[in-house]
């Protein structure tokens, strides 16, 4: 996995907030916050395939008069950043419960192009691994123009309902890049072996409704120390019907300093024929991360492959301490840091072509799929069966206001064919 050199302005930071908090008072004996409060920080890092990163991103909060804090008005969070070769995130999100009366509104409107996409073939396990494979062999092109929209009123006080409505626009194909063309590489064996199909080989546009239950004790919502948040949501497309189950729990070990944080989640398909494209994309009513796609990376499985683990139904579950070991003022700011080892794990439970899959015989020479058109078996077929994949790691956070959340994650992965191990920056904890 890449080196993100984020990485390092984070640590910059936490160090620093440390050596300037020291002496100062606890963040508990200090005032509510009024008005604007700005999270601004820069988006560099450096990747060999897709070059420097540079750009900028924010959280911007907006309290009011102060009475609800630490609950906001109105929150954004913005992302414009650029590769040197070609990929960039453009992004824009917005959450309020109070633009619309009593009912909750997020919105996310974002534009993201990735030159060295991902793909891992599908059902875990089931697909060949090899890390000898040349550096875009396991890489596709995809730009996704994504608009979400999601509302959640209240039926009593902590059980709500919601729904809302969101449209994908993708763009996929082969990796462009001048250095790797001509290249061999997985997502063009899949299409000539039929694994994806003609229609959805370039993408496509998907409207998606959504409309479920949500049941809320949280005590806060960036951080919580104690209460559950579950939600039960029905979402889909004229092509597909999927059902998601998600529930978290925070459970206060010690006062509010130390709580034992968990996530629990299915999700699977109902009806329908889900396109490639969206097979890795897991259900949210609010987004932490710019992506909302799984299993494998940032989101899900720390430390695993990104988007290594997908098919049509998947199960995770994220197990976490979080120790709040020191509170401070910064910059006029309330500050805490804290850290947050954990164990991740999750797998596919409801295979994507499975049956295909199956006609390739591992380890076999090659077989003839079209004219002139000889691939290797082991590209599709690993001949093992799919697992649990498990994963360990720990994080730090620097938070801001117990609302804006820096956050450094490094995890290793149980398994050598789910990688090495991987560092994701960035900002909020996952759940």
């Amino acid at each position: 996995m890449k080196t993100d050199k984020r990485f390092l302005l984070v640590i910059t930071i936490l160090i620093s907030s440390t050596l300037f908090g020291q002496g100062q008072k606890s963040a508990t004996e200090t005032k509510s916050r009024k008005g604007w409060n700005f999270g601004p920080l820069p988006a560099i890092s450096y990747n060999s395939d897709v070059g420097f990163q540079y750009g900028a991103l924010c959280d911007i909060y907006y309290y009011g008069d102060g009475s609800a804090y630490p609950e906001y008005v109105h929150k954004f969070n913005v992302e414009v950043s650029q590769y040197t070769k070609g990929s960039g995130v453009y992004h824009l999100f917005y959450d309020s419960k109070h633009l619309l009366g009593n009912i909750r509104t997020t919105m996310d409107i974002s534009y993201l192009t990735d030159k060295m996409k991902d793909f891992y073939g599908f059902n875990g396990y089931m697909s060949y691994h090899n890390d000898d494979y040349g550096a875009s062999f396991y890489k596709m092109d995809r730009k996704l123009m994504r608009f979400i929209v999601d509302f959640q009123g209240k039926l009593t006080k902590n059980i709500g309902w919601a729904a809302g409505v969101a449209v994908y626009g993708y763009k996929t194909g082969e990796v462009t890049l001048d250095k790797y063309a001509g290249e061999e590489n997985l997502y063009n064996i899949y299409r000539i072996a039929g694994l994806i199909e003609e229609d959805e080989a370039e993408g496509g546009t998907q409207v998606e409704i959504k409309a479920g239950i949500v049941h809320d004790t949280r005590d806060h919502e960036a951080d919580p120390a104690r209460g559950f948040w579950s939600e039960a949501v029905m979402f889909g497309s004229v092509d597909y019907l999927r059902f998601a189950l998600i529930h978290r729990g925070y459970l206060p070990v010690y006062n509010d300093k130390v709580t034992f944080a968990y996530r629990l989640g299915w999700q699977g398909k109902m009806a329908g024929k889900i396109p490639f494209y969206m097979l890795q994309n897991i259900s949210t009513l609010y987004m932490r991360q710019i992506t909302n796609e799984g299993l494998g990376g940032l989101n899900s499985i720390r430390g695993v492959l990104r988007n290594s683990v997908v098919g049509d139904g998947v199960v995770w579950g994220n197990f976490e301490i979080r120790y709040r070991f020191l509170d401070f003022r910064f910059l006029g700011q309330e500050w805490y840091l804290a850290t947050n080892p954990f164990f991740d794990a999750g797998r596919v439970v409801q295979y994507h072509k499975k049956s295909l899959m199956d006609n390739f015989s591992p380890w076999s020479s090659h077989l003839d799929l079209l004219p002139g058109d000889q691939i290797n078996n082991y590209y599709i077929n690993s001949g093992s069966e799919e697992n649990f994949h498990f994963s360990a790691g720990i994080g730090v956070k620097a938070v801001m206001n117990r609302n804006f959340i820096i956050s450094a994650e490094w995890g290793k992965p149980f398994d050598k064919r789910d990688g090495k191990n991987g560092i994701n920056i960035g900002l909020n904890y996952i759940f």
